[in-house]
């Protein structure tokens, strides 16, 4: 665990926050060192924090052994550099058992999922973040998307309770984000932080920035953080004309190829995993792999993207790469592994 407490190291991150895919080798179990070269990759071109076994990394297909591995591997990577937040979910009793396991791999703070496909009450929702908030030491943010979303009255109630520190927006409602915003800014004083959830974030942090939220998830960094890392710059320096540029250039094309394919949120950062040299397996089912076409749009579009990073940034593909056709990514790759054969 990091020695600073999980909302002062969030509340202004030095860049992404980081959630990697999990890696599976051929026989389809979980590859713990390329995960850990995933995260320590991460970590090194300038996340600010690893969200680890979370949505971009599959949680909902790991075992809870397989899940407190990752976690561990996750934290053994970072060396204490930057937290390591764990996700946990799925009904009250087994969120409380991965919050528990992410604690002994030494975690230093929850992503508390929604429920598994119950639509539950305010009231029960409640309760139910506040079993996983009460289970262990670590600090947890609340994640609103799907089957789990809340009250301005309710996110008072868990901004009020001990150890839940933030709340992470996947719905998109404005209106009721600024509410709870308000609601919580009038009711409970003190910090608690906001986090901008939505499927590539960026493509939505400037709306989310005109209401106070400066927090966002950023799976794009997974393939091209340096990509990533100029849309955060930007943000944080008000150069709009740069994250104007990138979202006209990269992101809005990367958020309409995402949406060709059901669970491309994952398979085509992954995809994009592969394409910068490490080899991280496919998705597990019932998630789907992207095809060929889409897998040669998604490399046209990188090499897109590093065109528009001023001054220009060269990619740090990796040896071993996977070649892509007709794309100057695919060049680079080919060239850098003669280099090195």
């Amino acid at each position: 665990m990091t020695p600073a407490p999980l909302a002062d190291r969030l509340s202004i991150p030095s860049g992404p926050l980081f959630f990697p895919v999990t890696p599976y080798g051929p026989d389809g179990s979980v590859d713990l060192d390329v995960y850990r070269a995933h995260v320590r990759r991460g970590v090194e071109a300038g996340a600010a924090a690893v969200f680890a076994c979370c949505g971009t990394g599959e949680f909902h297909a790991l075992l809870p052994e397989e899940f407190e591995a990752c976690v561990r591997a996750a934290v053994e990577a970072t060396g204490g550099r930057v937290p390591v937040v764990a996700g946990a979910g799925y009904g009250t009793a087994l969120a409380v058992r991965y919050a528990r396991l992410a604690e002994d791999a030494g975690a230093d703070g929850l992503l508390a999922m929604p429920p598994y496909l119950v639509a539950a009450g305010q009231e029960g929702l409640l309760r139910h973040y506040r079993e996983v908030a009460a289970a262990t030491a670590l600090p947890v943010i609340v994640y609103q998307r799907d089957n789990a979303v809340f009250t301005p009255a309710t996110v008072v109630e868990l901004a009020r309770t001990d150890g839940i520190i933030g709340f992470k927006d996947g719905l998109g409602d404005l209106d009721l984000m600024q509410r709870i915003l308000s609601a919580v800014r009038t009711e409970v004083p003190g910090e608690f932080l906001y986090f901008n959830g939505l499927p590539t974030a960026e493509q939505t942090q400037l709306a989310y920035r005109g209401i106070g939220i400066t927090l966002y998830s950023s799976a794009v960094f997974c393939f091209v953080p340096e990509i990533a890392l100029a849309f955060h710059r930007a943000l944080t320096t008000g150069d709009d004309t740069t994250a104007n540029r990138l979202l006209d250039g990269f992101y809005r094309p990367f958020v309409e190829l995402r949406a060709q394919g059901r669970g491309y949120a994952v398979s085509l950062v992954k995809a994009g995993v592969r394409m910068r040299g490490l080899d991280v397996g496919e998705v597990r089912p019932p998630l789907t792999e992207p095809t060929e076409d889409h897998v040669k749009q998604l490399a046209q579009l990188v090499e897109r993207g590093y065109t528009l990073i001023e001054p220009q940034i060269e990619p740090q593909i990796e040896p071993h790469a996977e070649p892509q056709a007709d794309s100057r990514i695919g060049s680079r790759i080919e060239s850098r592994i003669e280099e090195d054969a």
